[in-house]
This record gives C-alpha cells, structure tokens and sequence, in this order.
C-alpha cells in the first residue's frame, strides 16, 4: 500500500536506502583509517568466531549484521510513525488511504461550482472524491423557512443553501449529519437546521459570515472551500412578462404563473462578493452553473456584479449542467434555449458547453412530475449553436428525475481532463 503512485512515498525510501549505504561506507572508511580502527578489529574477529570459513565465507556474518541493523532501523522507524498517527487522533490503518486521498485530490482540476439548493450540494458530494480543489458560490438570497426566519430576526444572508453545501462538503459524517438535523419541536427551535443556527451563530459573534469563513471551514473540517455570493443580506426580485414584480424567491412557485419572468434583480443591486471568491474564480479550471433552479438558485449568484464580471474574464470554460425537468411556476413553458438564454442575459456570457443527461426517464417518472406541472427539457426546436455546445452524459438518479451525484461529478470531471 506504500509503494502506490501518487502517495510520495517511494522516493524517500530510495533515498534512505542510498543515504544508508552511503553512510555505511562512510562509516566504514572512518573505523578502519581512523582512532576507531582498534576496535573495529576486534568487532570483526569478535563477529568470525561466529562462523568458519569452511563452512560459509565471513563477510556472510557482516551481511546478517547488517540486515539486523536495518530491519531494526525500519522497524524503530514505523514505530515511531504509529505512535505519531495515533497522537494526532489517526487510526494507523488508515493513514495510507489517508495520505493517497490527500495527495491525489490536491492534484486534482480547481473547479467553481455556483448555484444553491439540492442541486448545488449533490454536484459537490460527487465532485469532492475527485478533488479537493472546490470552491462553491452561494447563492442567499431565500427568504423563506428557517433561513428566512433568521434572515428577518439578526439581518443576515440566508444560511440555508450553505449549510446544505457545508454538509456535502465536510469530511466528517457526524458533522454532516449535525448539520442537517432539524429541529421538530423546542419553542423559537422549530423548524430551524443545526446547519443554520451555528452559522447564524458565526455570523453574530463574528459581525458577519464574512470574517467566519476560515472557522467555518476548520469547525466543520470542508474538503474545499464554501462561500455565499455576498455578505450582505438582498431580496430577490422578479419583473414578468405582465409588468407584474414579485418579491421574495419564495413567492415565485405560486405567483409567476399563468405569466413568465422575464428578468430577476437583487435589491439592493450592487452588493460586494467575497475576495475569495474573485480570486478563486480567477484561478479556476472550470466554472459550474448549476445544477438547481434557473431564477432563485443559479442566476441569484450571477446577479453580484463583481462575481458575473469575473466569470467573464476568466479564461476558464463555463459549463451550465441542464435541468432535467421544468419547475412549475418558475420556469413552466421554458424550453432548454430558453434557459440558456436566460442565463446569458443575466450573465453577459454564453456558456461553452451545455451538460445533458443521455439516460431515458422512465414513463411512471415522467407522469409523477407531469402531474405536478414539470415537463422534460429536451433539444426540440434548439439552435444550431447550442446543440454543437451540448455534451451528453449519463446523469439520470434511478427513479427520479434528479442529477445522480457520481455521475455528474464523473461526467464533469471528464470534460476538465479533455480540456487539460
């Protein structure tokens, strides 16, 4: 298990062995033409009786030394490996899977992943066994459930899609479970996620989610990093077809329809991103939307200004990941282009490929989400420009239509190698 590529083993036991027999015969050499020489004499006569050489050559018993020597030095040497792994709370079996996974994913591509909701953190369960070059961008903009709540009693952004992000991310199951958990009863507990609450926490005793992030990271020990697109608390506004505005990404499921948005905004407009986020965006491989929700999860993020002014100065291809299916209300009646096009309207860039899913959606599936108002996305009366972006895939969740994690983090991580 040692002697596997890419843990960085192999090249210091080559170099110990030969350090080792250099230091022999430097040893060697000191003994025999210096004060030790006496007793390096007697040390070999002493070592001569221990044989004849009728009966096997001497220098035999010297080679049996040494082996012992050595496989007492190697032996010194794990011993006082364990005993440093287990003082730092790492389970000696498990350091060599330990220290390959570490070596392999830092090599792995620097991908920006932007968006928010279930989406958001099922990509980036699937991306962290991959690498662990991520960073995700957030969307916190929600104003409803538990985020809401928070957003409305302490002023902060939504936490909600972040914690999410934070459980998908974080190295430790315990951890991620936590923050998940939600609170079913206890009076102002309610309803609310542990997730929220400790970033709310943060947030409070911090001044702001802005100057907590590398706690965050640390506390919840994320393999990458997970930033929101601004610190500053912003309303999600919809202008639709029918010169109606709509308020709050929460109310758009039920007050869109039977019109269609046409625009989003944020209020106030000109909120500042993260620099972390600049740079990141700027030293990417990759840039993901998606996938998630059009209006209230994906453009949300490109409505910062800096960060969409980032994104298209950045050299790095875009990639939009499809939605599988239309959601009802928010973007009923809009077709893949449709989608598309909303994105560059709001980013100022065309995306340069266009993920799809290629596995057929079982007929029952179909009819479950039909009857709920949600049609599937297909290339049906598309351009010719965007078919030649779209890259195919198998991403289809067996019996739902939702993104399979492993897939979609595979079929990702494929076109960066490509592009590599």
């Amino acid at each position: 298990m040692w002697l596997e590529p890419g843990i960085g083993v192999k090249r210091w036991l080559v170099l110990f062995a030969a350090c080792t027999l250099v230091g022999a015969v430097g040893f060697l050499h000191f003994t025999w033409t210096g004060p030790l020489h006496f007793f390096a004499t007697r040390w070999i006569l002493y070592l001569n009786n221990f044989t004849s050489p009728e009966i096997m050559p001497l220098y035999v018993v010297g080679i049996a030394v040494m082996a012992l020597a050595l496989l007492g030095a190697f032996t010194s040497i794990v011993m006082l490996n364990r005993s440093m792994l287990r003082g730092t709370g790492t389970a000696p079996e498990t350091a060599v899977d330990l220290l390959y996974e570490r070596r392999t994913l830092a090599r792995g591509a620097k991908v920006v992943a932007v968006g928010g909701g279930t989406g958001l953190s099922n990509l980036l369960s699937g991306l962290k066994v991959h690498t662990r070059n991520i960073t995700a961008v957030v969307t916190v903009a929600d104003d409803g459930g538990s985020s809401g709540r928070l957003r409305q009693s302490l002023d902060m952004v939504a936490p909600g899609d972040l914690t999410d992000c934070y459980a998908a991310l974080s190295d430790s199951p315990v951890l991620a479970r936590l923050l998940l958990h939600r609170f079913g009863r206890g009076e102002g507990l309610e309803g609310h996620t542990f997730g929220n609450l400790l970033l709310a926490t943060l947030s409070e005793e911090q001044g702001g989610l802005g100057t907590a992030m590398q706690d965050i990271h640390d506390v919840l020990r994320v393999r990458g990093a997970v930033f929101p697109a601004t610190t500053q608390p912003t309303t999600l506004v919809a202008q639709l077809d029918d010169g109606r505005e709509i308020r709050g990404e929460s109310q758009f499921a039920s007050l869109v329809d039977p019109s269609r948005i046409r625009r989003v905004q944020l209020d106030p407009p000109g909120v500042p991103a993260l620099p972390q986020v600049l740079e990141a965006i700027r030293d990417a491989e990759l840039i993901v939307l998606g996938p998630g929700s059009l209006y209230t999860s994906i453009i949300p993020v490109l409505l910062v200004p800096e960060i969409s002014q980032a994104i298209r100065d950045s050299a790095a291809p875009v990639l939009y990941v499809a939605s599988l299916m239309t959601e009802p209300g928010e973007t009923t009646g809009l077709t893949l282009e449709g989608h598309v096009h909303a994105v560059v309207g709001h980013l100022g860039r065309m995306p340069d490929w266009v993920l799809m899913n290629s596995a057929p959606i079982p007929a029952d599936v179909r009819e479950r989400y039909r009857a709920e108002g949600a049609e599937v996305l297909t290339l049906d009366g598309a351009s010719r420009d965007l078919k030649e972006r779209v890259r195919y895939a198998p991403l289809l969740q067996p019996g739902a239509a939702r993104h399979d994690p492993a897939a979609l983090a595979s079929a990702i991580v494929g076109l960066t190698i490509r592009q590599r």
